[in-house]
């Protein structure tokens, strides 16, 4: 039987920095690379420099590279991030981070190579202790609301101390401060600042402003 990885101080260290950055971290669906700049100023603007920009469209990693390029006070990574393959492309986009919405033994033995910090995800107590096997004490908490959402995640508080979380997962503006009232919450990662219809529009001022509601500590 393998023994468990010694857990990377350095790399929940890192970690910690990067979510600790702002109470709220925009996951971003961004299908119009033009959109990608603005839409980082304005969250940045807003008080929200932590930005996930997830790989579900065409545009994702020439938006990540952009923001990295363009919006020096940004603090970019990958959202959805499911392969090996995803982990190189998004470092050589230059992700400053990646998150997976769940985790693989090929996704964790990937992550040892890389050099940028990734959060895996669990739903689980089973997946929270094979995370904790390979060496990770941070993670997405996804779905969070589908998977028990504060309930569980004070559930886990007790057998888990070591771990904290990001939820994400039909997390909004009114529930948001409960969860990150909570001790083992690092961050809540949502989409409410960026409604679908404020983006299509490019209506940069009302993202900025719900930006700058929910990166208030009482909301």
């Amino acid at each position: 039987m393998n023994s468990p990885a010694v857990p990377d101080v350095t790399a929940v260290d890192r970690i910690d920095a990067l979510l600790s950055r702002a109470p709220v971290l925009p996951v971003l669906a961004i299908d119009h690379l033009d959109d990608a700049v603005p839409l980082a100023r304005a969250l940045v603007e807003g008080g929200l420099p932590v930005l996930e920009v997830t790989l579900r469209t065409d545009a994702a990693l020439a938006a990540i590279r952009r923001i990295a390029d363009e919006v020096p006070d940004a603090i970019v990574g990958a959202g959805t991030v499911l392969t090996a393959a995803d982990l190189d492309a998004v470092v050589a986009a230059g992700a400053a981070f990646a998150i997976s919405p769940g985790a693989t033994d090929a996704l964790y033995i990937a992550a040892r190579g890389i050099t940028i910090p990734w959060i895996p995800a669990i739903a689980t107590a089973s997946e929270l202790m094979r995370g904790l096997e390979h060496g990770h004490r941070r993670f997405k908490f996804f779905p969070a609301e589908a998977a028990g959402g504060i309930a569980a995640l004070k559930s886990f508080a007790g057998p888990f101390p070591q771990a904290k979380f990001c939820p994400t997962g039909g997390i909004d503006v009114t529930s948001a401060p409960r969860y990150r009232a909570l001790a083992n919450v690092v961050t809540v990662g949502g989409s409410w600042m960026v409604p679908k219809d404020a983006l299509a529009s490019r209506d940069w001022d009302r993202i900025r402003t719900l930006a700058q509601a929910a990166a208030k500590k009482e909301m």
